[in-house]
């Protein structure tokens, strides 16, 4: 495309915002609504995935080694371990360093358990990983069939519900998203077609002297990416503004656990460039849906 053709679309998209100001006034703040409902989902969303993130990683098989077991029983359990696929990482724990990583997720209460460093009840203990940590349940019941496995701990039935409910909370975000996006997208489309309606004569005129489709569609489809940048401009700056304190409060309440928000930079960042995206994606496909049946001449 020529420079001066680009540049009198551009002046034609902008003088379209302003011809309309009242249906653009409309357009920029249904965007702006719905973007605004949209950064807050996926705030929501990619928090409530990061905690997730952090539980699954969290997640891991106890393999407690049979006491009869010799340093080469051990040591061929480990191989026999590591050939089970999806299989991450296997660490090896000693039953001292069990007992003091028991004694000290006790706190003050596991005091009571130090005397039992000179006659230490606990077993030695691999443990394991998965590479997908939805893959934990599978592994850990293959590992249980092994020689030499006393028995096997990773919180059955406690994981399997994490993962479901993690799942559903994911596919729910989704499914909203995509529902006020559409919103947004219906509403932008029928706003550009009422403008675009009061120019029909303009566009046809336009098609019997010779312009081309995309000739005639260009400023609109500017107009339209003019309207979803400028919708995103608030929840943009809302979201600039508010996160940090939201983080800081949060982070402060649940300092210590898995429950801490997404760092403000880069995440915030991010979020906004992806919400001027959305916003220009969604106000040109409204633009290239409402203009398609004055082509058709």
């Amino acid at each position: 495309m020529k420079t001066k053709t680009l540049s009198r679309h551009l002046r034609e998209g902008v003088k379209n915002l302003s011809r309309n100001g009242w249906m653009t006034f409309a357009s920029v703040s249904a965007v702006t609504v719905t973007l605004l409902l949209v950064g807050v989902f996926l705030t929501a969303i990619m928090n409530m995935n990061h905690f997730a993130t952090n539980v699954e990683q969290d997640v891991e098989i106890r393999v407690h080694i049979d006491p009869a077991a010799t340093k080469e029983d051990q040591k061929k359990l480990k191989e026999e371990i590591s050939k089970i696929s999806k299989v991450d990482s296997i660490k090896y724990s000693s039953k001292d360093e069990e007992l003091k990583r028991l004694i000290k997720s006790l706190g003050d209460s596991g005091k009571s358990f130090e005397l039992f460093e000179q006659d230490n009840p606990l077993k030695d203990v691999y443990v394991v990983k998965a590479k997908e940590p939805t893959d934990t349940a599978s592994i850990a019941k293959k590992i249980g069939k092994l020689q030499f496995v006393n028995k096997v701990q990773y919180g059955q039935g406690e994981v399997e519900k994490l993962f479901d409910t993690v799942k559903a909370g994911r596919n729910i975000g989704i499914v909203l998203i995509a529902g006020l996006l559409f919103t947004a997208m219906f509403l932008i489309s029928n706003t550009i077609k009422i403008t675009i309606y009061a120019r029909s004569t303009e566009i046809e005129i336009m098609k019997l002297v010779g312009a081309t489709n995309w000739f005639i569609r260009w400023p609109f489809l500017l107009e339209g990416l003019f309207l979803g940048v400028l919708g995103s401009i608030i929840p943009i700056i809302l979201i600039l503004t508010s996160y940090n304190s939201l983080q800081v409060m949060f982070n402060e309440k649940f300092s210590g656990t898995i429950f801490e928000l997404l760092s403000y930079s880069p995440f915030v960042f991010e979020l906004s460039g992806l919400l001027m995206l959305i916003g220009a994606l969604i106000g040109m496909w409204g633009s290239v849906m409402s203009i398609r049946r004055f082509l058709k001449i």
